[in-house]
């Protein structure tokens, strides 16, 4: 039997875990290369100003295997925020092993009992059917939006 995935929540000290999850993150959906100064400057500043979000980590055996990230986007058309999940990452050799699931239930478990959440939400990328399919199995749809962007850091787009 597969060990118990723990969730809990990340600390300081897996600053250079939850750098390593979001640069193979971003190589494996983007093939982006990310600055690691500045991803590791980003990490830090959400817990030098925790009103910006939290990470999650999941541990088997102690060993950390998985990530998320989650922010806030107030809704003024529902009095209340929207909880987004990003930098999703789940270390190669534990994926289809429940590791997401468990994270994704710890963070629904929380919203449910925070009050003034509204919902959850994430963005995939288009060809992501895997995951696609994995966030319809846990209740989550597509929504009615598209999601477009100006991004400041790169001259050409994302």
């Amino acid at each position: 039997m597969t060990e118990t995935v723990a969730i809990r929540d990340a600390r300081p000290g897996d600053i250079p875990f939850l750098v390593e999850c979001n640069a193979a993150m971003a190589l494996e959906t983007e093939q982006r290369q990310l600055d690691r100064a500045v991803l590791e400057a980003g990490v830090a500043a959400l817990f030098e100003q925790p009103s910006r979000g939290f990470y999650l980590v999941a541990a088997r055996a102690g060993q950390a295997i998985g990530c998320l990230l989650v922010t806030h986007e107030w809704s003024d058309w529902r009095n209340g925020d929207w909880w987004w999940l990003q930098s999703v990452h789940v270390a190669p050799e534990a994926r289809r092993g429940g590791v997401f699931s468990a994270l994704y239930a710890e963070v629904e478990r929380r919203a449910r009992a925070a009050p003034g959440v509204v919902g959850l939400r994430l963005y995939v990328e288009r060809d992501n059917a895997r995951a696609q399919a994995t966030y319809r199995a846990l209740g989550m749809h597509e929504g009615v939006y598209r999601v477009y962007e100006r991004g400041f850091d790169l001259p050409d787009g994302p």
